[in-house]
């Protein structure tokens, strides 16, 4: 009696403890009893009637990194986790609208909304993600070409997640993000755009070399034309200022001989005609710079000018008569 009461106790107590659950937060665990749903088991603790209640397994997808290949695998698990969970697919040939293979590795974030959903509407809910994304990847390329493909990542990956996100509705997952990581085009092709790469680098920097150049020829000749303007304007300022000082020399030339005419007309207007010295002092240098370096040379003077030499002859009564002046009246003797 005693022994049999001993296993008694023994298998209550390990009766209720396999009864107890303790679920971690973000998880939840959907419990049957007797092949029915029961109720969803949220965080913290929870009792299950052991044998007559038991957790829903659902299957979840696991990447993990094996000789440097990642390699995945799906396991049963008895919780379901409600986190913000990342898929990443393997590699998948894609043909483009303009009949182009390529190959494009995508990755989809999704995150579990609705647990009874993720477990009886799907069989496979991983499975069910990964076919449904290569379709729909593979309907989205083939609407695009390849150069619309290459630089339309934003268009596409919005279009996935928004046919993704329709289409999974229903099995309770919501899908917040698609990204494609890689696409490969062939090598033929990869070949083609890296020449018409370097095909397009070498046309700009043909072009901007040559925008150098005309941007330096410019430079040039507006510094040239510059320099020239200032020069010219420097020596119209120099003429400016010469044509000025020769216009000063000759007025005060001008002044003195009009100051020298002044005193010889005060001083001989009572003896003589102060126009006609004037005109023999001129003709006198005249015939000095006519007589200059005239060695041994016969100088001819024309007839017109003989009439000058009454002037000439005015001028030396002028000078006789100042001569006159200036001697004394001799004495008288009685």
């Amino acid at each position: 009696m005693e022994i049999a009461l001993i296993v008694l106790v023994v298998l209550a107590v390990v009766f209720f403890i396999k009864g107890i659950k303790i679920v971690k937060q973000a998880e939840v665990i959907v419990v049957e009893r007797l092949g029915k749903y029961n109720r969803t088991l949220s965080a913290g603790y929870n009792y299950i009637i052991p044998i007559f209640d038991n957790p829903r397994n659902i299957e979840w997808k696991y990447t993990r990194d094996v000789g440097g290949r990642f390699v995945s695998y799906l396991q049963l698990l008895e919780r379901i986790d409600l986190r913000e969970a990342v898929y990443d697919f393997p590699r998948q040939d894609v043909i483009t609208k303009d009949n182009v293979s390529i190959q494009i590795n995508a990755l989809i974030y999704f995150q579990i909304t609705d647990p009874l959903k993720a477990v009886y509407e799907v069989a496979s809910l991983p499975m069910a993600i990964e076919k449904l994304t290569q379709t729909t990847l593979r309907n989205v390329i083939g609407e695009l070409e390849l150069d619309q493909t290459l630089i339309s990542r934003e268009t596409i990956n919005a279009k996935l997640r928004a046919i993704l996100d329709d289409a999974s509705n229903k099995w309770g997952v919501k899908v917040n993000r698609v990204e494609l990581q890689d696409i490969t085009p062939p090598p033929a092709i990869r070949d083609a755009m890296e020449k018409q790469m370097r095909a397009e680098r070498e046309r700009r920097a043909i072009i901007l070399e040559a925008e150098g150049n005309k941007r330096s020829q410019i430079l040039r000749a507006e510094g040239e034309k510059e320099a020239a303007i200032n020069k010219a304007e420097g020596e119209k300022r120099a003429r400016i200022l010469e044509a000025e000082g020769m216009a000063e020399a000759k007025v005060k030339v001008a002044e003195g001989e009009k100051e020298a005419i002044k005193l010889v007309a005060d001083n001989v207007h009572q003896y003589s005609n102060p126009a006609n010295y004037l005109i023999s002092i001129k003709y006198i240098e005249a015939l000095q710079k006519m007589v200059e370096g005239k060695d041994n040379k016969l100088v001819y003077m024309p007839f017109e000018a003989t009439g000058i030499l009454g002037a000439v002859g005015a001028v030396k009564e002028l000078v006789e008569q100042q001569g006159k002046k200036s001697k004394p009246n001799p004495p008288k003797f009685n």
